[in-house]
């Protein structure tokens, strides 16, 4: 590149190749420019080689000299030099091209409206699925032959013999707590004794089941999401389709089945750990020794207790199922997807368990029992 002053007029020959290759270069070279004339002209005439680095230098040099207010000419320049410039003329922002952040208020109303609307939809998808495993579970039990054993107990096994060791030593441990923190408290009282009844009504009615729920929603349900997405990445969902096999009732309806017989058995063992715990901490924390704890909550607790915590079991199982494995049919392509349904999920899964245990709650205490 060479440079030539004629008065008040400063010519800038651009010669050679200006490429990324040769992109320091230039700028050294334009960075030696006396820019201080009135008046500057840049010939390109010599410019055999350009891309986009090269058309940017001399573009941004050029803005530089009219934002000083002299007067820029371009001589020389090629269709290819014209074309360059005048792209990066279109794709530059203006000053107000762009966004304007909007105020807090108006962002927070925005981010509400489509959590709502995500929920509305999120509502909807799983009426829907509802909906349908129940024709399918309707379908398959009219006709036999479409009752996928081998796939229910499949299910079965994982979801319940696979879960049994950490239920119990869950429920052992929170029944631990619940019977030292109640006798702590009421032994200032001299009640120790109604420690047997706080805890027996409270892992009966709603500890037992939920904690297993809780659990169940953690293990199975993020493992059901992980497998139908992983097959919906793999596109072996649209593999039944075109094989003319109904998905929900291939891969849907054999996971719920299992889910809601699994759900009760995981729930009495829950309980019977919870027990077992809280009747070791009132022998060894209290004094209450095991045939007094039993004499007591034999009188405390009656078999209606029971019953209600394991009739809300296959209510649970069906939500934590219904939720599992519509996140896992909305998983898109990528790994990333994958993650999110399933965290999703485990999440969905239980804030519904814990809102329909509470709905359970008042209904019965509507009812008096």
């Amino acid at each position: 590149m060479k440079v030539e002053r004629d008065g008040d007029t400063v010519i800038v020959v651009a010669t050679g190749a200006w490429t990324i290759r040769n992109s320091r270069q230039a700028e050294a070279a334009m960075a030696a420019v006396d820019l201080s004339a009135s008046k500057l002209v840049f010939d390109l005439s010599g410019v055999v080689d350009i891309d986009t680095a090269g058309a940017w230098v001399i573009y941004r040099e050029r803005g530089k000299a009219e934002f000083a207010g002299r007067s820029v000419k371009l001589r020389g320049a090629d269709e290819r030099v014209l074309f360059l410039l005048e792209e990066i003329e279109l794709h530059i922002p203006g000053p107000d091209d762009w966004p304007r952040r909007p105020y807090w208020i108006v962002r927070f109303l925005t981010d509400m409206g489509e959590g709502t609307v995500r929920m509305g939809h999120d509502a909807l998808a799983l009426l829907s699925m509802l909906g349908v495993f129940g024709l399918r579970l309707t379908t398959a039990f009219t006709h036999y032959h479409r009752l996928r054993g081998n796939s229910i107990l499949s299910n079965f096994d994982r979801a319940c013999r696979g879960a049994v060791p950490i239920v119990m030593l869950m429920s052992f441990l929170v029944g631990l707590i619940i019977a030292q923190q109640a006798g702590f408290y009421l032994m200032s009282f001299g009640a120790t004794l109604y420690v047997v009844d706080l805890s027996g009504i409270l892992i009966l009615r709603e500890i037992g089941v939920l904690l297993a729920a809780i659990l169940v929603a953690g293990r199975s349900g993020s493992a059901f999401t992980a497998e139908i997405g992983a097959m919906r990445m793999r596109e072996e969902v649209d593999a039944l389709h075109v094989l003319g096999l109904d998905p929900v009732e291939v891969l849907v309806v054999p996971r719920l089945m299992a889910l809601m017989v699994a759900m009760p058995i995981l729930a009495f063992l829950s309980d019977i750990a919870a027990l077992f715990g809280a009747g070791l901490i009132s022998w060894l924390y209290l004094g209450i020794t095991p045939d007094i704890f039993m004499q007591r909550l034999n009188e405390a607790v009656t078999p209606m207790e029971f019953y209600i915590g394991v009739g809300k079991a296959p209510f649970m199982a069906l939500i934590i199922g219904l939720v599992a494995c519509n996140e896992g049919m909305k998983v898109g392509g990528s790994s990333e997807s994958l993650g999110l349904h399933t965290t999703q999920a485990v999440v969905k899964a239980i804030f519904l368990v814990i809102v329909v245990d509470g709905l359970f709650a008042m209904f019965f205490a509507a009812l008096g029992i």
